[in-house]
């Protein structure tokens, strides 16, 4: 019980996600214009309805492997969120500068499959893809469990095929554009490189030298 109360505070911090989504909720539009990447191998990708589950899955698969490294090792779970938040914002200053537009095909029948791709479509413009949110962040997965000290056969294994389903998704349901996918993957592995080989304690000691403080103190009275 105690153990879940100290893990409370930690687990908070995954409210970042959702906070930062309202800058992606406010971006998602045209008004800045729009640019296309749709190459001839998108024109080749074909559609398919049932990768709307995978899709779909994204929300459970991040929020639910964050809380699994929140209690297993903490390093990572904050490296991690790190490298999310820092993706997260890099990505909305793309979206900024350089808004995309992903052509979505024309939805026939009224089939369950049918009624989850409307309902994302619906729910989400079709800006905002250059790089891919939902590729990002399951890439992101996929860096943390193989830092991961005590991975094994299953963890793995989850995580891989999870992360991969949702990646494929992206693709098959026109959500996003191949070269989506390949620069979310870029930036991920570039930011979460960054962020876990960074010495984050050596920087805590830095900032908390005298002597810098003392220096700073000087030029302030100059």
């Amino acid at each position: 019980m105690q153990k879940n109360i100290k893990n409370l505070m930690p687990l908070c911090l995954m409210l970042s996600i959702p906070i930062l989504n309202i800058i992606y909720v406010l971006l998602n539009n045209a008004n800045r214009g729009t640019h296309s990447l749709v190459t001839d191998l998108d024109q080749g990708v074909p559609f398919l309805k049932i990768f709307v589950l995978p899709y779909l899955s994204w929300y459970f698969f991040i929020f639910g492997t964050l809380t699994y490294f929140c209690f297993k090792d903490k390093k990572i779970f904050y490296r991690t969120l790190l490298s999310i938040n820092l993706g997260l914002l890099i990505s909305y200053g793309i979206y900024f500068f350089f808004q995309t537009n992903v052509p979505r095909p024309d939805l026939v029948g009224n089939d369950f499959l049918t009624m989850l791709i409307a309902f994302v479509y619906n729910n989400d413009q079709p800006f905002n893809a250059f790089p891919s949110i939902h590729v990002l962040l399951s890439f992101l997965m996929i860096k943390a469990i193989n830092k991961y000290p005590a991975k094994n056969y299953l963890n793995v294994t989850v995580v891989y095929i999870t992360a991969i389903l949702i990646i494929l998704a992206t693709q098959f349901i026109k959500q996003h554009v191949i070269l989506d996918l390949l620069s979310s993957i870029v930036l991920g592995g570039l930011i979460f490189d960054l962020v876990f080989y960074v010495k984050l304690e050596g920087l805590r000691a830095w900032l908390k030298d005298p002597y810098l403080w003392s220096m700073v103190k000087k030029r302030s009275e100059i």
